[in-house]
């Protein structure tokens, strides 16, 4: 008997609401990390904030709509859908500008993306809070328990849906507009359906009109000047948000989630746009003997510039460990990596699980895959460590690339993984790559030999070897070992990484640009949360 009741179950209308408003809001606030990163960052403080709005809009809808649920009818709920499909729209056209606006408000950088999320995402998701109580009026269950179970349920299950479609099949293939098209003309058919069998004028004339207002946002795009210059090509992948954009100085840059993270001049590839990069060498003067230095592996690739540099530079066989096949391939399209390069491997996996598996023995690791506000832990803690320290030869070298502040409350991530390297290593150098005071990019050198190397050393070894890439400057801006009594060591089980970027949120992350063939320059990146 159940199986037959099953089979023959035919969802109500209310229901068909139910369930199309809780796919809609869940696959909303999932697509609004993606949309809000690139402006404000995906930290905690970005994400909590999300799913405060969320809730707290939807609780405000229940509220307000159980207060009317008295009038409620399939034409209202029609109503409703209708007008959470044109603020999807305006989502869709004017998220950047409002962004960028809302971006502008003098807050504290913890709550800086809140009034965006708010702008954005609470109408809508306090629209969808209507269907609720509306569905559990109008549903044909006996007992305001059974009735309101059943809503609920099947609101969750809708929830369950969009959740895991956003996630897993729609981001990872379509754009955000694409997207939001896509949840519009969901909301706009519901709509319709809620109106059949004697659909009136009204509502067909104005689920035309939404529809046309969606396909003009998609088609559109974005109403929003964007400064960097022109975006040759933009994704939004599993991972992260990757655009590649040409500047008026003719450099090529690989934004990720907003941040920049490669860069290459077109007029002069063999330039390093980022000073820091040049520290990537560093490791050849802490060897005993570069010519034995025959495998190098990189943990995070962007857009390549540093390994097709090594591979070119020092004639060595180079594995690179990129999680985002997507961003390989921008590397190749866009920032002339040569796949078939048999001297280059890449793996598209995470890089301690390519530690643990591999066998391979590695002269020199190159560590990175942190950005300012999205660091894995993982590859932050002692165990990590040791494990790299594992996979090293006996005078092989890890440098990791570090976005801090060198001193200062910025500099707590910096000074806790310089303790927690200290676990696993020896002897552990730190330098850093501009001479402000600012967060930026820190190179931490970790060898296995526990011989000082004094700058003395270093400036000689430069003279001596013919390296291609004159790092005196480099090792002038070597530091002195930091205080580190106030700081964790990080482990598997205890890592606070995000308390200890907390005191970067808000802090301008400078990157040093070189000139045409020198350090020259330094360009201020405001960071997401400002």
């Amino acid at each position: 008997m159940e199986r037959e009741a099953l089979t023959s179950y035919r969802p109500t209308k209310p229901e068909i609401a139910v369930f199309v408003s809780g796919v809609t809001s869940m696959g909303l606030e999932i697509l609004a990390v993606r949309v809000v990163a690139p402006q404000f960052g995906s930290h905690i403080y970005t994400v909590g904030g999300i799913l405060t709005v969320f809730l707290a809009a939807l609780s405000l809808g229940y509220w307000q709509g159980g207060k009317r649920a008295g009038l409620a009818t399939n034409r209202e709920m029609s109503w409703i859908m209708l007008a959470t499909a044109v603020y999807v729209a305006v989502v869709v056209y004017s998220s950047d500008l409002l962004l960028a606006y809302t971006s502008t408000l003098a807050l504290p950088p913890r709550y800086a993306s809140l009034p965006a999320v708010i702008v954005l995402f609470g109408p809508p998701t306090y629209l969808l809070g209507f269907i609720s109580p509306y569905a559990a009026e109008l549903s044909q269950k006996q007992g305001i328990g059974e009735a309101s179970g059943h809503v609920y349920a099947l609101g969750t299950i809708g929830s369950i849906l969009g959740s895991a479609a956003t996630t897993f099949v729609l981001i990872p293939v379509l754009s955000i507009g694409e997207i939001g098209l896509l949840f519009g003309l969901t909301l706009v058919a519901t709509a319709l359906a809620l109106t059949l069998p004697s659909p009136s004028r009204n509502p067909t004339v104005a689920s035309v009109v939404v529809v046309l207002l969606l396909v003009g946002a998609a088609g559109g795009g974005p109403a929003a000047f964007d400064y960097r210059g022109d975006v040759v090509y933009e994704s939004q992948t599993p991972h992260q948000q990757l655009e590649v954009v040409d500047d008026r100085d003719d450099v090529r840059t690989m934004y990720l989630d907003g941040s920049r993270h490669s860069a290459i001049d077109l007029e002069d590839p063999d330039r390093h746009v980022f000073a820091y990069t040049r520290y990537f060498h560093l490791p050849m003067l802490m060897t005993d003997d570069p010519d034995d230095v025959d495998r190098v592996l990189f943990i995070g690739g962007g857009g390549y510039t540093g390994p097709q540099d090594f591979e070119e530079r020092y004639d060595v066989t180079v594995d690179v460990v990129e999680i985002d096949p997507e961003v390989t391939e921008a590397a190749e399209d866009y920032f002339g990596f040569d796949r078939d390069d048999e001297d280059v491997t890449v793996y598209a996996q995470d890089g301690r699980q390519f530690l643990e598996e591999t066998d391979e023995t590695y002269d020199v690791i190159v560590l990175d895959a942190y950005k300012q506000d999205q660091v894995p832990f993982h590859l932050t803690t002692e165990e990590f460590m040791q494990l790299a320290s594992d996979r090293l030869s006996d005078d092989g070298v890890l440098f990791a690339n570090v976005i801090s502040s060198p001193d200062g409350p910025a500099s707590e991530f910096y000074r806790a993984e310089y303790k927690t390297i200290e676990q696993a290593f020896p002897k552990v150098y730190s330098f850093r790559t501009s001479e402000q005071s600012s967060v930026q990019n820190i190179g931490l050198v970790a060898t296995k030999d526990d011989g000082e190397l004094t700058q003395a050393d270093l400036e000689e070894r430069n003279d001596e070897r013919a390296l291609g890439v004159d790092l005196s400057d480099e090792i002038d801006n070597q530091m002195a070992d930091p205080k580190t009594d106030d700081v964790p060591v990080l482990r598997d089980d205890r890592a606070p990484v995000d308390s200890l970027l907390d005191p970067m949120v808000g802090q301008r992350y400078v990157i040093e640009e070189t000139g045409e063939s020198e350090p020259a320059t330094a360009t201020t990146v405001a960071s997401p949360a400002t």
